[in-house]
């Protein structure tokens, strides 16, 4: 059974910067298994990078899901879906465009 390690609803990030790691809290550190990320941003602009244990799941890539209306889906949102040795969870956005952004995210952890 899947853990949600982070959820944001409409996170805000300004103009051109990175946010703060979004992980923190009981689940920052895990084990082996499998995560999986789901994302949606307001506007196309929105990148991500996520590490585990100090590798790179997503490096600076954009979130290909775009929308202000509607929810998130596990089944049409996935970004990415990885098997992992474990380590420090980390979560950063960042917005390339010149106005604010928001983003929808889900991180899922599933202990295998």
């Amino acid at each position: 059974m899947a853990i949600v390690v982070a959820s944001g609803t409409a996170v805000s990030t300004a103009a051109n910067t990175k946010s703060a790691d979004q992980v923190s809290g009981t689940y920052q550190f895990v084990g082996r298994g499998k995560v999986t990320l789901v994302a949606k941003g307001s506007a196309t602009g929105m990148y991500l990078t996520c590490l585990i244990g100090g590798v790179a799941i997503i490096n600076d890539l954009p979130i290909p899901y775009t929308g202000t209306a509607g929810t998130i889906s596990v089944n049409d949102n996935v970004v990415a879906s990885q098997k992992m040795n474990g380590g420090r969870v980390e979560l950063y956005l960042r917005n390339s465009t010149g106005g604010a952004l928001t983003t929808d995210y889900i991180l899922y952890f599933d202990p295998q």
